[in-house]
């Protein structure tokens, strides 16, 4: 594996992610009733068929889908096993490194604290974070980090949540900006145990408070407000949920939204009994791929250095889908209330500054929400995000339906499993509604 590769992984998987989320396209129409009285095999057929190629060819060793209705149960679509040579079969349980698949978890906390009067989309961060008030910007875009001007704007939480706060990101950043994130520690994400060429990135933080300290003395790469460019804003996001809410951030996490949701399978950290249910996730190179994190003997085994709400969390299948149906229920599952309507609506809509501009980004022509893409036009009505290691997962408002997909390699543009899923799902979609 090429060491440039992990660094560049989330501009391409992100890029493709944001061009394939075709969902709602000429499907106002739910074909529902024809899913409903097919399973996902006989419903998908793509999908069916996506899978089945990536597994039967050897290039994965298991995947699956999740795809559901409204508020009915998932069906899935599952082959193969948790890792090469290993009989155990991939099953809604399993367990995957969801990667920036936490990023809507921690924007539907942050969304929460919102409904609930203790945050406001465009209060400065520096209210809640003082270290922020009087920020530094690169003068030239990942150049040097000593021709630094003040900034003219604040950063708010509406910012953090849509990586519109000039933050930077060491797996985006060049440059001197990257070696003064690594060296300082901020470093938001874990791979593995083992040492591997381009992920050798320092010593991370041991703490949320920490992380923020060290990420306030950084440069911005952008002005606030003014540039799309995806960030630590959902981790440092973490840090503000923590001191707003008194409790520590994966604490408020599982309080708020995993246990009342019912997400027992979603962790920062495995427990070892469940590691039976962890995939193996792999490195491909020329056509190859090779364990980077064998389930045994996973980085995910150990306690994190700290929670981190972009790019933390494990979940599986079920849990996960969980999590989508309650959000297509507009904050409700099972009849139970997790989050209020209004949250769960704005936060899966547009909340991007009008300032803001988009262009040549990975997400040109789209909106963001609180921590996931939004769809604006053919598109509209979608909310959701994929995981560095090949997780996808999103609902669509208009047309009523989720969807996910689960497997587990890096770098993510080794195969084009970002911009396949939502295709297949799509071509699915019309063919029920052709059918009703």
């Amino acid at each position: 594996m090429k060491p440039h590769e992990f660094s560049e992984l989330a501009v391409s998987r992100r890029a493709l992610l944001s061009r394939a989320m075709l969902l709602g396209a000429g499907l106002a129409i739910s074909p529902r009733l024809a899913f409903a009285a097919a399973s996902a095999e006989t419903a998908y057929p793509h999908v069916a068929a996506m899978v089945d190629g990536y597994v039967a060819s050897g290039k994965l060793p298991g995947m699956i889908a999740a795809l559901g209705w409204g508020s009915q149960a998932p069906g899935y679509i599952a082959r193969g096993t948790l890792a090469k040579g290993d009989p155990a079969p991939v099953t809604p349980d399993s367990l995957f490194r969801i990667y920036s698949m936490t990023k809507p978890v921690t924007g539907m906390a942050a969304m929460m604290l919102v409904d609930a009067g203790k945050l406001k989309l465009d209060q400065p961060l520096s209210d809640i974070l003082p270290k922020f008030a009087k920020m530094q910007v690169q003068v030239t875009p990942d150049g040097s980090i000593t021709d630094l001007r003040p900034a003219k704007t604040p950063i708010t939480i509406r910012m953090l949540l849509t990586h519109s706060a000039g933050l930077g990101y060491s797996i985006i950043q060049k440059g001197p900006l990257k070696a003064a994130y690594e060296a300082a520690g901020v470093i938001p994400g874990q791979v593995s145990r083992m040492p591997i060429p381009g992920l050798d990135r320092g010593t991370p933080v041991t703490s949320l408070a920490l992380f923020a300290d060290r990420l306030a003395e950084l440069p911005l790469v952008y002005e606030p407000g003014t540039r799309w460019s995806y960030s630590v804003g959902l981790d440092l996001m973490g840090r503000v949920i923590e001191v707003v809410s008194g409790k520590p951030f994966d604490r408020f996490v599982h309080d708020a939204i995993l246990a009342p949701t019912g997400m027992t399978s979603t962790f920062f950290r495995v427990p070892e009994s469940d590691v039976g249910r962890l995939t193996t996730n792999y490195g491909v190179m020329g056509g190859m791929s090779l364990p980077i994190d064998p389930a045994k003997t996973s980085i995910y085994l150990d306690t994190p250095p700290f929670p981190m709400g972009g790019a933390g969390l494990v979940s599986s299948p079920r849990d996960y889908d969980r999590f989508l149906t309650m959000l297509l229920g507009l904050g409700t599952i099972e009849g139970k209330r997790v989050m209020g309507e209004a949250a769960v609506r704005l936060g899966t809509g547009n909340l991007l500054p009008a300032s803001v501009d988009t262009a040549g980004s990975m997400i040109a022509g789209a909106g963001f929400g609180a921590g996931g893409r939004v769809g604006l036009g053919w598109d509209a009505g979608t909310y959701g995000w994929g995981g560095a290691a090949g997780t996808i997962g999103f609902v669509n408002y208009r047309v009523g339906n989720r969807a996910a997909l689960y497997t587990q390699y890096m770098p993510s543009e080794a195969y084009p499993v970002h911009s396949e899923f939502p295709k297949a799902v799509v071509e699915d979609l019309r063919a029920m509604k052709a059918a009703a």
